[in-house]
């Protein structure tokens, strides 16, 4: 939304003549509070005061210039990656096999299993919080165990959420060998399998009928790095959860709740990155309105960054590998 209800509007601009305004005569402008255009008065819970014109318009920006940052990142990052595909030739056989379009379930399934068979030495796998269906978790084991059979070691990251999933508990207590390893962390981006440093597939749609198979080195050594870099903030499964509460009383999911907060991200969004449902999304950000004493969402950032709650290593962060 990216414009003010008429209501919103009028009452934002007596705010900003006399002070203040009423807590009651907001209720039926929404907007305000969307916007953060208000907080509250610190003399009287019933009145708000406005916040800034141009301090309202920084909080709206920031997001969207680091959502613009951050694409133009991966925009040249992607540029490099697919540099070495420029000046390759289109009558070049051998080279026209680096990325595969696999369309459909059965295609997609078929080309993991031929990857799985070859395996030797090492599966990372990226698997984002979704409810894991029992055939899901089936075609999981039989993939799994002959690659245990054959020594290789397999390396699988979830989402926190994902230590309170049966089927995934389930799944995981299948496996106690040494070469299987699980960690947990707060946000991933989507699926990813690695094979021996040679072949990789990620998705390229949310309903999972369309995946790509990656078999250009420089891409597949690219998708390792990021594997990596999660592996190295994650949690192993057998260490404590998480949702531990830490000295100051917020756990660190809470702690990615609160960056996400003040990033400008709606309970929506915040749920759907850190692999949650919106209602327990929400009871954890009510949990931090209460820790903080805000009366507000808009109130509730403002106490965020004044806490210094994101300047301190999140529970369970002196612990990781």
């Amino acid at each position: 939304m990216t414009d003010l209800c008429e209501e919103g509007r009028r009452l934002y601009g007596n705010a900003l003549r006399t002070g203040r305004v009423a807590r009651a005569d907001v209720e039926p402008a929404p907007c305000l509070m969307e916007f953060a255009l208000l907080h509250a008065d610190p003399d009287d819970p019933n009145w708000l005061r406005p916040v800034p014109p141009s301090v309202a318009l920084a909080q709206r920006l920031n997001p969207i210039e680091s959502e613009i940052t951050q694409r133009r990142r991966m925009s040249i990052e992607l540029a490099d990656a697919f540099e070495p595909f420029m000046t390759l030739s289109a009558q070049s056989t051998g080279n026209t096999h680096s990325i595969t379009v696999l369309e459909g379930l059965d295609r997609i399934n078929a080309a993991l299993d031929l990857a799985t068979s070859q395996c030797q030495t090492e599966m990372l796998t990226v698997q984002p919080s979704r409810r894991r269906l029992e055939h899901t978790l089936a075609q999981g084991l039989n993939r799994d165990r002959p690659l245990i059979e054959r020594g290789c070691r397999i390396r699988t990251l979830y989402q926190h959420p994902a230590r309170y999933s049966p089927e995934t508990l389930a799944y995981v207590a299948q496996f106690t060998d040494g070469k299987v390893e699980y960690r947990t962390i707060d946000e991933l981006v989507e699926r990813l399998i690695i094979c021996d440093e040679t072949v990789a597939f990620i998705p390229t749609r949310d309903d999972g009928e369309i995946a790509l198979e990656l078999r250009h080195p420089g891409l597949v050594r690219y998708l390792i790095k990021v594997f990596e870099f999660m592996w190295n903030r994650a949690v192993p499964l057998s260490a404590g959860a998480p949702y531990e509460t830490a000295p100051d009383g917020i756990t660190e999911i809470q702690h990615s709740i609160a960056k996400l907060l003040i990033e400008g991200h709606v309970d929506e969004a915040i749920a759907r990155r850190l692999g949650m449902n919106v209602r327990t999304c929400r009871a954890h950000i009510a949990k931090l309105a209460q820790l903080l004493g805000s009366g507000s969402r808009a109130q509730l950032g403002f106490l965020i960054a004044q806490s210094g709650i994101l300047d301190q290593t999140p529970p369970e962060e002196a612990g990781r590998p």
